[in-house]
């Protein structure tokens, strides 16, 4: 094999450096422009969510302000949801992250179904995802609000159209205002209802009618207090906790209920684990005054009529002698309502103090309004005089009292309230079923 010169492999060499470099050079600038419209591309797809606005169309995505990003304080925003007419929207949580409360009182997200005075679905806080919630007409309403601390990533939903009471996995619920009429879980009775819905049946009646509902069939995840998968019926057009004729779960149809007015508002809920048959219930409108056949007796003298005495602070009230007066079974009956829980907030103003409480268990709730997020309850406690009883936040306490028009409890000075202690949940549990 001829042999090349030596300088003549160095030449070479310095002729076919510079061309790969060349070569490498272009690739990498060509390279570069690619990605960089790739880039450009994927910020020009990405959503940039704002606070608030105007949405419409068949289905359409909302996210809170900067969402994915933390979403700035003292903050209000209002989507206005508007879909074709003859259609109601179905709106889908995807995601959420907002500062969590069992109450929900610092930053929250509220849905309504329509635009001005409507009928509100719900409102929602913390990390857990509601079911698909379902307007009874063709818009809605979005309102977030957030305080001056504690903030996340906000929230992600997807509405899309559908037709009224269409039945399905998605969603549930609607207007009814027939005379009659039936209402149902979704699947049901092919299969169980899924996980992760909420349905809202709003009835109404003429306004010279009340409305009566029964149960045919009624299977809904069982636990002591319904915390879970539930039904709840309301007097009225909205969800209020102080207007909540019952809540109801287990295998047992509950009782025939009554309206007072001429609407109730029914919601059925399923969390994200354990499913069950469902259930089907009917209702039907009735005179507010109900016929009778019999004659009423004849009377001499006008009948007594006793109205109970509002139990409210006053000076002479907590001058009494501080110390609870009976026993557990002595006081259970006499009061309107029974429960254990823990003393989360405990605030003094005038001579009474007021307390929310993180519920334990229920053994008597009365009217008692009781509020419901996640699987967490708690209740409104005032207690009348401020040092008697005396209440200390975090500690467990049973309480027995009787319950205000705006569904709070009410402790005086008489009234039963001790330490609670895990042998005290037997006899209570004992106390529950018994009859008054």
């Amino acid at each position: 094999m001829p042999l090349v010169p030596r300088g003549e492999n160095r030449r070479s060499a310095c002729i076919v450096a510079p061309t790969m470099w060349r070569t490498w050079s272009v690739f990498c600038a060509w390279s570069l422009l690619f990605l960089t419209e790739v880039c450009a591309q994927s910020q020009r797809s990405r959503p940039v969510f704002g606070c608030g606005g105007n949405v419409t169309g068949e289905s359409g995505v909302i996210g809170s302000q900067g969402y994915p990003g933390v979403y700035p304080p003292n903050t209000k925003c209002v989507w206005r949801i508007t879909v074709p007419e003859g259609k109601v929207v179905v709106l889908s949580f995807r995601f959420i992250d907002l500062e969590s409360d069992n109450l929900c009182r610092y930053d929250y997200v509220d849905v309504y179904s329509g635009h001005a005075n409507g009928q509100r679905l719900g409102r929602f806080c913390g990390t857990f995802k509601p079911g698909a919630l379902v307007s009874t007409g063709n818009k809605m309403l979005l309102q977030m609000v957030s305080d001056a601390n504690t903030a996340g990533s906000g929230f992600l939903t997807v509405f899309s159209a559908a037709h009224p009471h269409e039945r399905g996995d998605q969603y549930c619920g609607g207007r009814l205002d027939k005379p009659s009429g039936s209402f149902k879980t979704p699947n049901w009775p092919e299969k169980d209802y899924p996980a992760g819905v909420t349905c809202s049946w709003h009835i109404v009646a003429p306004k010279n009618q009340i409305i009566e509902v029964k149960f045919e069939k009624f299977d809904v995840e069982r636990d002591n207090y319904c915390r879970y998968d539930h039904v709840s019926i309301f007097n009225g057009a909205e969800i209020n906790d102080a207007k909540r004729i019952g809540k109801y779960c287990g295998d047992s149809p509950p009782a025939p209920v009554f309206s007072e007015g001429n609407q109730l508002l029914i919601q059925f809920l399923s969390d994200l684990s354990l499913t069950a048959d469902g259930f089907i219930g009917h209702y039907k409108f009735r005179p507010k005054k109900f016929p009778t056949t019999t004659t009423p007796p004849i009377t001499t003298t006008q009948p007594v009529t006793t109205r109970a005495i509002p139990l409210k602070y006053s000076v002479a009230l907590c001058q009494q002698k501080c110390k609870r007066r009976g026993t557990l079974e002595s006081n259970y009956c006499s009061s309107n309502f029974v429960i254990t829980g823990t003393v989360i907030t405990a605030v003094m103003r005038g001579g009474s103090t007021y307390a929310t409480v993180s519920i334990i268990n229920v053994y008597k709730e009365g009217s008692l309004a009781i509020q419901q997020a996640g699987k967490t309850m708690s209740t409104k406690i005032i207690i009348l005089c401020k040092k008697c009883p005396f209440i200390r936040r975090g500690l467990n306490y049973i309480f027995m009292g009787q319950v205000d028009e705006d569904g709070r409890g009410k402790i005086a000075p008489h009234h039963f309230v001790m330490v609670f202690k895990s042998k005290n949940q037997k006899g209570l549990g004992v106390l529950k079923n018994k009859r008054c």
